[in-house]
């Protein structure tokens, strides 16, 4: 109740863009001469921004706390964000029911905006390939601020751009990224069930609410100013 702003995570949440960053993973490790893997494995790769997923696909492994040499981290880096600059929206589609659903909530006056941990430069000419862009007023990426979720601080600036309490905001999102920057700034959250949580459910993490489909969020603020 009493909401007027709802944020959204982007990849996982509005957008199923693994194919698109697998395939860039893979030319970059193609190009460095390195093993490739498959669509199914980098899946569980995605979500903490391009810097991890890189350092991930050169350990082949999602859980490390081990370093990369800098400079193959460097090298390997600019070849991912030149290849995936190419690659934006091959493949990448939106989720069922996010399009209308998110029409929905802007014809009923919700203001809506994206905080995503992928770099800024990329979201915008996603969300006009899809023709999403015109119902945000704002999108912040990963490089955005010096910190990026779960950190809160992408929370608290778009609240502040926007002049909006926390109290009267939604995070929307598909991680225990999404989640724990909620949590850390007191706001609500709402899960989604069907994206890129490392395999773990998003219950673990007690968003206020779980939802399977994009199109059972409306009715969750259907008591809005009653």
């Amino acid at each position: 109740m009493n909401k007027t702003t709802i944020l959204f995570d982007l990849d996982g949440t509005l957008i199923d863009s693994v194919p698109d960053l697998a395939l860039s993973v893979n030319q970059m490790l193609e190009s460095l001469g390195r093993e490739t893997f498959a669509e199914a494995t980098i899946r569980y790769w995605v979500g903490n921004g391009a810097q991890m997923l890189v350092k991930r696909a050169l350990l082949g492994k999602r859980d490390t706390d081990e370093t990369v040499d800098t400079a193959l981290f460097d090298k390997a880096l600019k070849l991912f964000l030149s290849f995936y600059g190419k690659h934006l929206a091959e493949a990448t589609r939106a989720y069922p029911h996010v399009p209308e659903t998110l029409k929905v909530l802007k014809k009923a006056g919700y203001r809506l905006a994206v905080i995503t941990n992928k770099p800024y430069a990329f979201v915008g000419p996603i969300l006009k390939n899809l023709q999403l862009d015109g119902l945000f007023e704002l999108w912040i990426g990963g490089d955005s601020l010096p910190e990026k979720k779960p950190d809160p601080a992408p929370l608290l600036h778009v609240c502040n751009v926007l002049s909006v309490p926390v109290a009267a905001c939604v995070m929307v999102g598909d991680s225990k990224n999404d989640i724990a920057a909620a949590k850390a700034c007191g706001m609500q959250s709402i899960g989604v069930t069907y994206g890129y949580n490392y395999g773990e459910d998003i219950r673990v993490y007690a968003p206020d609410r779980v939802v399977d489909d994009f199109a059972e969020i409306p009715p969750l603020f259907e008591s809005r100013g009653k």
